[in-house]
């Protein structure tokens, strides 16, 4: 696997708070990173960073791809409140120079549930709609690279259930997937897992390599 992402002496100060200090990381397309760490430790920050909306104090982010497509999904919706969930999926196809199609917006609803919904105001959604929107936003475009923030948040079983399956779909076509969560069951899905500490990013064992190692040590 190559390194879609990379940071170099990454420094992030919020005023007297420094959040991150020379940080320099690798992410690898073709998985799915998982990003945890203690509430207000920076990890939607870092994310942030990446996806452009946060200018760092110091350092450099680098793509291996600089025409690369990000994709967020994370507390800001990204979704016009007065259009509806049609229009929504409709101007961000326009916005990223893609070939605006009715019926790829329409499967698209109908993948997340929300077909019923298409000519409904976004902004009469309930937190859980306003989400599968958001998600339906991002896997319109099949980004590069995918930035999700606590993407659970608002969404029952079955639909964290499909957001995980679109993750791995995200990673199997060789999407780089940068993943915050709270959850612990979270780290089983990952193929790496990174802790936000100590103004740094610390790379874990692969869960997948942990479970690997467990079962050759285990008695025949």
């Amino acid at each position: 696997m190559t390194d879609a992402i990379t940071l170099k002496n990454l420094g992030k100060n919020f005023a007297l708070r420094i959040l991150f200090k020379n940080v320099s990381a690798s992410f690898a397309s073709g998985a799915i990173h998982l990003v945890i760490g203690k509430n207000g430790s920076g990890k939607s920050t870092l994310l942030r960073m990446i996806g452009g909306l946060v200018r760092p104090t110091s350092g450099e982010i680098l793509f291996a791809d600089e025409d690369v497509l990000v994709g967020y999904l994370g507390h800001s919706t990204f979704l016009y409140p007065n259009l509806t969930a049609r229009e929504n999926l409709l101007f961000w196809q326009k916005a990223y120079n893609q070939p605006a199609s009715e019926k790829t917006v329409l499967d698209m609803l109908s993948h997340v549930g929300l077909a019923a919904f298409a000519d409904t105001r976004a902004g009469v959604f309930s937190r859980g709609m306003t989400q599968r929107l958001s998600l339906a936003r991002v896997l319109l475009l099949e980004p590069g690279i995918c930035l999700f923030d606590e993407p659970e948040t608002g969404l029952d079983k079955a639909s964290r259930e499909m957001l995980y399956v679109e993750m791995r779909k995200a990673r199997d076509r060789g999407a780089c997937v940068l993943w915050v969560s709270h959850l612990a069951n979270d780290t089983n899905l990952a193929d790496v897992v990174h802790e936000v500490r100590g103004k740094g990013l610390h790379r874990l064992e692969s869960p997948k390599e942990d479970s690997a190692g467990e079962e050759e040590g285990k008695p025949c």
